[in-house]
């Protein structure tokens, strides 16, 4: 019991020193607050409006612009008059509606979950692959290095949405799935070469060497000594990969091979709003400010996150 009082002290310490430069790095803050509007749209958006392709079509509201706008505009004002009531509804479509009817903001919100899940479970894919194949080609090397490095300069001469698109075209998983494993496969040589590279330099440290002197088998000395100390950069990677693939699994629905429809996702909704750009541009503002601000949420986490966990930091 004495021996893990330390060991708690010592990781209260660390989480002090993480939040407290965590606090100073604007760019984390402001990334991670963008990051939890998103997350919080994603996980209440089933309980506060459940989402229904069928039920949610209205095409007396087809390509109906945003009901705000009837606070200056004719036309919409008219659009939500209640002929009963004669008031103006400014609420009903704040985003506007697409060509079936269906309310913009309902789709982007909805289509925050299914970007989410995409993101973080191909990231999640990536990072574990990845991480294995370099932990054992940089801990073991030999042939399995020699192998994993030229397999991973081979992905690494094709941009990584060319073998996305292959792999979808190809794939016979259901939509989701397709998506995740289309966008998680060029990401792991991303992973292999980071972690590999970190593990060359940490396994030549001491207490390494000295976990190794004093009897410490291969699968302790890896998973205890050396994979501990190979996290912080792939934690960082790991924020700006979630950005990657929300970017990836949006150009795979623009072009057809995403998440099919009616399901709402980002991509699918531009792919379907590019007759009506000049029209009813609402339609593919919304869906791309969604995208914008995802991916500009996860990089400035992931620049927050890397000046925190950088030692050379003097933050």
């Amino acid at each position: 019991m004495t021996a893990a009082l330390p060991t708690a002290a010592s990781a209260r310490r660390q989480q002090n020193v993480f939040w407290k430069r965590f606090r100073r790095s604007t760019p984390g803050k402001i990334g991670a607050v963008m990051v939890l509007f998103f997350v919080i749209a994603a996980i209440l958006a089933p309980l506060l409006h459940p989402y229904d392709a069928s039920r949610d079509l209205d095409y007396r509201y087809r390509l109906a612009p945003p009901s705000v706008s009837a606070l200056w505009d004719k036309s919409a004002r008219t659009k939500y008059t209640d002929a009963v009531t004669g008031k103006v509804d400014y609420s009903r479509h704040i985003f506007g509606t697409d060509n079936l009817g269906r309310d913009v903001a309902v789709r982007v919100w909805h289509g925050a979950r299914v970007s989410l899940i995409i993101g973080i479970v191909a990231t999640a894919i990536a990072l574990v692959i990845g991480s294995v194949l370099g932990l054992l080609a940089g801990y073991f090397g030999g042939l399995l290095d020699s192998t994993l490095g030229y397999v991973t300069d081979v992905m690494l001469a094709f941009p990584s949405i060319l073998i996305a698109i292959g792999i979808a075209s190809i794939s016979n998983l259901p939509g989701l799935y397709t998506v995740m494993l289309a966008v998680s496969i060029p990401q792991v040589p991303l992973y292999l070469r980071l972690t590999r590279s970190v593990v060359l330099s940490v396994r030549e440290r001491e207490f390494v060497q000295a976990a190794g002197a004093l009897g410490a088998g291969n699968a302790r000395m890896v998973f205890r000594h050396v994979l501990p100390n190979s996290l912080s950069p792939l934690i960082v990677q790991g924020a700006l990969s979630i950005a990657t693939a929300t970017i990836e699994a949006a150009a795979l629905g623009f072009l057809g091979l995403g998440v099919p429809p009616p399901n709402p996702e980002w991509g699918t909704m531009l792919s379907d709003s590019r007759e009506y750009y000049t029209s009813a541009a609402w339609t593919m503002i919304y869906p791309g400010l969604a995208i914008l601000f995802t991916v500009l949420g996860f990089n400035l986490l992931g620049d927050g996150l890397r000046d925190v966990l950088d030692p050379r930091s003097t933050q």
